[in-house]
């Protein structure tokens, strides 16, 4: 059995490895240049390297179709260049999961595929997906849901230490990002930590840099280019969050409940 999962970022990789260690065979599809912050724990980094590894499991960019299912072979997940998933007509894979978290109805359906789970708000299960997973934090967090739509954007980063907005990172124009720090760099306030178009954004308190998009990449003025975190443990650059996990959960749930999906695990 066969599961694509569209999106590559710190949410949808935390999905991949749950699946991974669970023996299914996993696909991801990701754009040409991912703009991905929490690059060190997102299997869609194995587009710029060429192969990324995610706490055990290791990720390697495919130029093809039959490439990645190679790579499948191997023990590895296959990232392959899909922004338009017009490789979903060959694979015919039995599940699709939308990790993208664009926050937007999707362009596929639930004809795409038997299974067509979306993680958070854009989704309403029985319309453009047959499930859907709560993605934002509190007592539904990771719950599949068979009908409806999940909580809806509220917009507001979470709070960490009780830092919340100011914890993100925007860009302040549109332009090419260079930056200036690394991830899991510690860093103080006002330290610079990267420019666009000359004007420079600095760390507004102490805190780690727990991620930042790849330098050169041309942003616009408000985007999400990085993010700090006042817990200054860089072990949090590096692990797969609770969140991303529990989401995960969710989505083996959903795959587990459906008897005819079972019965190929079980051939």
């Amino acid at each position: 059995m066969l599961i694509l999962v569209r999106g590559g970022g710190d949410l949808a990789s935390g999905v991949t490895l749950r699946l991974h260690r669970s023996g299914f065979q996993v696909l991801i599809a990701e754009l040409p240049q991912p703009l991905v912050v929490r690059r060190l724990v997102s299997f869609a980094e194995a587009v710029f390297r060429g192969e990324m590894q995610v706490e055990e499991a290791v990720a390697r960019r495919a130029e093809h179709i039959e490439g990645a299912l190679s790579i499948q072979k191997k023990g590895m997940i296959p990232v392959l260049v899909d922004p338009d998933l017009a490789s979903v007509a060959e694979l015919q894979p039995e599940v699709l999961i939308d990790g993208r978290m664009r926050k937007a109805a999707p362009e596929l359906g639930m004809e795409a595929a038997q299974l067509v789970i979306g993680l958070g708000p854009g989704f309403t299960a029985g319309e453009n997906c047959h499930a859907v997973i709560e993605t934002n934090r509190g007592h539904l967090l990771g719950r599949v849901l068979w009908e409806g739509s999940p909580e809806a954007d509220t917009g507001i980063p979470e709070s960490v230490l009780n830092r919340r907005e100011e914890r993100v990172l925007r860009s302040p124009a549109d332009g090419e990002l260079i930056v200036h720090a690394e991830i899991c760099d510690h860093l103080e306030a006002g330290q610079p930590v990267a420019d666009v178009d000359g004007e420079m954004i600095y760390a507004p308190f102490p805190g780690v840099l727990r991620g930042i998009l790849h330098s050169g990449v041309h942003v616009q003025q408000g985007l999400k280019i990085g993010d700090i975190d006042p817990r200054d443990d860089p072990v949090y650059c590096t692990v797969v969050s609770d969140k991303s996990l529990a989401v995960g959960g969710g989505v083996l749930e959903a795959i587990l409940s459906r008897p005819d999906l079972r019965d190929k695990i079980g051939g």
